[in-house]
């Protein structure tokens, strides 16, 4: 394993069960929400470290959603 300090710096897209109401918004701070046709709901989130992404993470948890996948969108070279 390394232990080269590694940046995760980039946008994220976490999809969860459901459709979040957009008061959501607020609280998951600079969140995007998108109501997918299929039910789900997908939130934007520009994460500046691993720390943030598992911020987000637990909130989603403490929520009480369904977790389907995370993706890395786009990162910065």
């Amino acid at each position: 394993m390394s232990t080269q300090k590694r940046s995760h710096l980039g946008r994220y897209e976490l999809r969860v069960e459901g459709h979040l109401d957009g008061h959501w918004t607020s609280w998951f701070d600079d969140v995007t929400l998108t109501h997918e046709n299929d039910g789900t709901t997908t939130l934007h989130a520009l994460v500046p470290d691993q720390a943030a992404l598992h911020g987000l993470l637990t909130k989603v948890r403490d929520l009480g959603a369904t977790l389907i996948s995370v993706e890395v969108v786009d990162t910065p070279n």
